[in-house]
């Protein structure tokens, strides 16, 4: 893995509500993310896992603290730099899918290039390569409401992807799945970490897909609760999944409910 740090959050707080209704959602946390990293980030609900992955998407402003992409603070982004830093520096993957129903997939996943201009032949070659690694061939020219839920998953994916970003960060993805569709969109998110060496973020509150990290962050009422990091050499996913269930049951009742 390289071991450059394409992110880093500093201090990051976040509180909200006022007064005797003021909620601390994040309490000066702090981490690196290496390029190539596949990270996993999880806990309780309402811990401030979402907060933190919205810091990072800039689509809110932490109260304090710092969230640098290649060493610049994305706080400080405006206009035209801050489109530039969500367009093509982030790509997001949400639980819910989040496709135009009136366009095709097709149209869905070159969205963010015809945004910023690209257009014709290379955002064609970007998506054939994209549906292909995705197994989505066949849905391209579909509108959302003819396609399954792993389907539509599997299309928002590649529309996180297609403009390449230095990082992606994943919402809950496979939190509208089945098992079975969950099992899909985690081997192929982590074959395209591990062959484009492409840097994943993901929230999750599912044990199976935390287990593709490369290592996982535990965040408890806004501050990191424990850090564990796979060993790529000998560990297998089973043995993974095992120590995430401990963690997990140590945050506070158990697997089933960390959300």
């Amino acid at each position: 893995m390289n071991s450059n740090r394409v992110l880093q959050v500093e201090s990051v707080t976040k509180a909200y509500g006022k007064g005797d209704n003021k909620t601390e959602a994040l309490r000066g946390i702090s981490f690196d993310v290496l390029e190539g990293e596949f990270l996993g980030i999880m806990g309780a609900s309402g811990s401030g896992k979402t907060t933190l992955l919205n810091c990072i998407a800039t689509m809110i402003k932490p109260d304090s603290g710092r969230v640098l992409l290649k060493n610049n603070d994305v706080s400080s982004f405006k206009g035209v730099q801050l489109a530039d830093y969500r367009g093509q520096e982030i790509g997001y993957l949400f639980q819910t899918f989040e496709l135009l129903d009136n366009l095709t997939a097709r149209e869905n996943i070159i969205l963010p290039l015809s945004l910023h201009g690209v257009t014709g032949r290379q955002a064609e070659q970007e998506l054939k390569e994209l549906a292909n690694r995705l197994d989505i061939t066949d849905v391209l020219d579909k509108f959302p409401s003819q396609m399954s839920g792993g389907q539509k998953q599997r299309v928002a994916a590649a529309r996180a992807l297609i403009s390449k970003p230095s990082i992606v960060l994943a919402d809950e993805p496979t939190g509208a799945l089945d098992s079975k569709n969950s099992k899909v969109l985690m081997d192929k998110l982590s074959a395209i970490n591990k062959e484009q060496k492409k840097t994943i973020i993901m929230v999750t509150h599912n044990a199976n897909a935390a287990s593709y990290c490369s290592r996982i962050l535990f965040i408890q009422d806004g501050r990191l609760f424990h850090e564990l990091r796979k060993n790529i050499e000998t560990e297998n996913s089973d043995s993974f999944y095992e120590r995430i269930v401990t963690v997990m049951a140590q945050l506070g009742g158990g697997s089933a409910n960390v959300l």
